[in-house]
């Protein structure tokens, strides 16, 4: 599956490069840069993520069809009106998924993906959920109970997830009978559209006929408002992969009955519990007050959004050529690396983060991921390239603020020194100097949290910590602790509970986001350090590098980005 997608890509973009001309020589341009990134970018994240929902898009279907299949004819199937046979089928459980997938809450929590786009072109097609086949496969049961075999499952699977490619266009008018009969391009953009008169229909994948055999078909009458009610204004496509679970996780959350906890799921979206809609209101869908979310871009900021974006389209194309030879675990580590670039670019686009940041971004994820994979060489380059990057960002972002010189000391100090940390436990024989290196930099740290606050100022912050440095410290010393490393280590502890203690009682004082993300990457350097030391003293963990340095490089990323004041830049 994973090559069939990587020959179909270049067949994608070439699409997609002549529906762009086509609308630039008619006046008609329906592209947008930043939208069709984010929609592609989703489209990657959900062949991804695929690899892994194998199971429930297809080993699920096969063990059904091995055990119950009723009329498990090859013969039949594999024959030009078996395989009509099985497309019709498919088509018809795919109008009951589309269906319900608008109907009920948490399918539609997986749906809304395909509609976030305000825009409504070839890119929008690949715009995919990540989270579909975790219940889509429900709704393919009874073929795999007729008889059809997974094989010819696979393949009518993927004809009719092609076919619907080429109706995502506002370029192709309305084809008269075609219409009639088939799902179309004037079909499908009411289907994507929020008027009134259009929400909820034309859910045929390839024949629009079971529209009007059900009732939810509508002809293209007026102009077609794209989006969803309750817009995404993002670029991120993870919190575009979860922003409807989780509202539908808060208002099960605050919902004062046990079955409304249930309904919020199961009732149409947009639905909630009378007591919940009180105390947390939201406005009304007004279509006239719809505005399009597009958020300025520089030129620099532009082009390195899109090198990274190329960059992780081919990592994209070789993980999938791979996939099915590639080891899970393997498989999970290049998921990572490739859902943080790919949140990076939109971050960078939507001025969430810095071009330096994006790049801190990348070489910290790829430090990671070859140190997992036992790449040394490149480990040695991308581990200290990282913290490099996140030294230079603070002395730029630094220059020309109002912060305290000894503010800016202390952060640099503290990044310097876990650069140097870095750099010994590369290398064997070098865990003291590392552990030093590190001590000196978490000092750094209390200091700078102690900047304009007495020392502790939560004591059940402070008692927390020292008690789970304790813990952590007792299980290490009766697991195998060297007797060397006793003292270095307790000091070591000791200044990690005090380090984190610091940094929650100064969230506690300042009660606002930035202190609340450092103080969550104070809690993230404990878990770090709790790790590598049980991977390196008690047990071997499984992809260890991928815990000690994903939560170390967290960690440091949201001290870095959060900790400084909010001050004014100088004029």
């Amino acid at each position: 599956m994973g090559k069939i997608i990587v020959f179909a890509t270049p067949v994608f973009f070439l699409l997609i490069a002549l529906e762009y001309a086509w609308g630039r020589a008619t006046g008609r341009n329906p592209y947008r840069l930043n939208d069709a990134v984010n929609s592609i970018s989703l489209g990657a994240l959900s062949q991804l993520s695929g690899v892994f929902l194998k199971v429930f898009s297809i080993g699920i279907y096969t063990a059904i069809y091995s055990s119950v299949a009723l009329f498990p004819d090859a013969a039949f199937w594999n024959t030009w009106y078996g395989w009509l046979t099985a497309l019709v089928f498919y088509d018809f459980c795919y109008y009951w998924l589309h269906r319900l997938g608008h109907e009920s809450a948490v399918l539609w929590a997986a749906h809304v993906v395909h509609h976030q786009s305000q825009d409504y072109n070839l890119s929008t097609a690949l715009r995919q959920t990540s989270s579909g086949a975790l219940l889509g496969w429900i709704f393919y049961v009874p073929m795999a109970v007729a008889g059809v075999p997974p094989l010819v499952f696979g393949i009518v699977a993927l004809i009719d997830l092609l076919y619907q490619y080429w109706i995502h266009t506002e370029l192709v008018p309305r084809l008269g009978w075609f219409d009639r009969v088939f799902a179309s391009p004037s079909n499908h953009r009411v289907h994507h559209a929020v008027n009134d008169a259009y929400l909820d229909r034309n859910y045929g994948g390839i024949l629009i006929l079971w529209d009007r055999l059900f009732g939810s078909f509508k002809e293209e009458d007026e102009k077609c408002v794209y989006g969803t009610r309750s817009p995404l204004n993002s670029w991120d496509p993870l919190w575009a992969n979860a922003e409807v679970y989780w509202g539908l996780f808060k208002d099960s959350w605050h919902a004062q009955s046990w079955a409304d906890k249930l309904r919020v799921w199961i009732k149409p979206p947009g639905w909630r519990p009378a007591d919940v809609a009180a105390r947390f209101p939201k406005p009304a869908f007004d279509i006239a007050q719809v505005q399009t979310f597009h958020p300025p871009m520089s030129r620099a900021v532009t082009a390195f959004g899109v090198l990274q974006f190329v960059a992780l389209l081919m990592g994209v194309s070789l993980f999938l050529w791979f996939s099915d030879e590639l080891p899970l675990a393997r498989a999970a580590v290049w998921l990572g690396v490739l859902a943080a670039g790919f949140w990076a670019v939109g971050a960078v686009m939507q001025g969430r983060l810095t071009v330096l940041e994006m790049l801190l971004v990348d070489a910290a994820a790829l430090s990671t991921a070859t140190s997992a994979e036992g790449w040394v060489a490149l480990h040695q380059v991308f581990k200290p390239l990282a913290l490099s990057i996140a030294i230079v960002f603070v002395a730029l972002r630094d220059r020309g603020t109002r912060t305290s010189g000894r503010f800016d000391a202390f952060l640099l100090a503290a990044l310097v020194c876990s650069l140097a940390g870095d750099v010994f436990l590369m290398f064997e024989g070098f865990f003291i100097p590392g552990l030093v290196a590190f001590l000196l930099a978490h000092l750094g740290y209390i200091a700078l949290f102690k900047q304009g606050l007495p020392w502790f100022p939560s004591r059940r912050a402070l008692a927390a910590t020292l008690l789970y440095g304790a813990a952590m410290y007792a299980f290490l010393w009766t697991h195998g602790l060297p007797d060397a490393l006793r003292g270095p280590v307790a000091a070591y502890v000791l200044v990690i509970a005090l380090m984190g203690a610091q940094a929650l009682g100064r969230a506690a004082v300042l009660r606002n986001p930035h202190a609340t993300a450092v103080a969550a990457g104070a809690l993230c350097f404990m878990l770090s350090d709790s790790l590598l030391a049980l991977n390196r003293f008690v047990q071997p963990l499984p992809l260890a590098p991928l815990w000690v340095l994903g939560s170390y490089y967290v960690a440091q990323i949201l001290i870095a980005r959060h900790a400084r004041p909010q001050t004014a830049p100088l004029p």
